[in-house]
């Protein structure tokens, strides 16, 4: 999946660009959390933002 597939399914389901890549992470995390994608899905997509250097609201703890 790249980035702007990522970014694709954001804008679809929230009608707007991210705010940062931060927001995406968040996002997907979020769609890990209600089930709409699997542990492997999400695995991949936070390596590949992180390693954008996307840093989780979780992290900042």
């Amino acid at each position: 999946m790249s980035i702007f597939e990522l970014i694709t399914i954001f804008e679809t389901e929230r009608n707007r660009p991210p705010e940062s890549i931060n927001a995406l992470l968040d996002f997907y995390q979020q769609k890990y959390i209600i089930g709409d994608i699997d542990i492997n899905n999400y695995r991949k997509i936070y390596l590949y933002l992180h390693h954008q250097g996307a840093i989780s609201a979780h992290e900042y703890a």
